[in-house]
């Protein structure tokens, strides 16, 4: 017996689209030329300033996103949206490709980034609080949408999959890699594309893992 894997929160695609419409306004004040505070971007969205501050707690949390992050990810945004024929396995490199390329030619700002996201964690947690959704969690949206074709997958499986496959995309795993492993960026891709293939053979394959306590019985 497998253990399930957490269904999907119902409440994430509404926190999601609050989330989107901080950003966009956030962007559109900076096309007008203004560095936009918290509470003005809460302001353009039509959202409450309180809202506004669960997801990026300081004005330094909403310009690490709106700075450099969400406009350098329209190349990942575009392949989501119009996938290049292939099989699974295909279109899941070249999503890892262009993502993690992405995040090691940004890397010093992609860092910075992830320290707000823990200050921000930390700041909730010292309080007592819910740590707020700093970051739309984009990397499952678009492993979602990438396994979506494989419908012989039972669906507890392809969530596993998909959570598996999450620990080969973005900043923390190539900062694993560089920073314990001490891979250099080209090695660092390598292992990512291989633990990723061999997490999709291998779900495409085998039975699906089973519990340490299924095991002992």
């Amino acid at each position: 017996m497998s253990h399930p894997v957490k269904a999907a929160d119902p409440r994430a695609n509404q926190k999601a689209r609050t989330r989107a419409a901080i950003i966009a306004a956030a962007l559109e004040l900076q096309r007008q030329g203004t560095v936009p505070t918290v509470e003005q971007a809460a302001d353009q969205a039509r959202v409450s300033r309180a809202t506004a501050y669960r997801y990026f707690p300081t004005k330094e949390a909403l310009l690490v996103e709106v700075s450099d992050i969400t406009p350098a990810l329209r190349p990942v945004e575009a392949l989501i949206a119009d996938p290049a024929p292939g099989d699974a396995e295909q279109r899941l490199l070249l999503l890892l490709d262009t993502f993690n390329q992405i995040v090691l030619a940004r890397e010093e700002h992609v860092r910075i980034g992830l320290r707000v996201y823990q200050d921000t964690w930390l700041r909730s947690h010292r309080n007592g609080d819910d740590a707020p959704i700093v970051r739309e969690g984009r990397r499952m949206r678009w492993l979602e949408s990438i396994l979506a074709p494989l419908d012989e997958l039972p669906a507890e499986r392809k969530r596993l999959l998909q959570a598996a496959l999450a620990l080969t995309l973005g900043p923390e795993a190539i900062i694993t890699l560089k920073d314990v492993c001490r891979l250099d960026d080209d090695e660092a891709l390598t292992v990512l594309r291989w633990a990723a293939t061999a997490l999709l053979r291998t779900a495409l394959t085998e039975a699906p893992p089973r519990s340490r306590h299924a095991e002992m019985r």
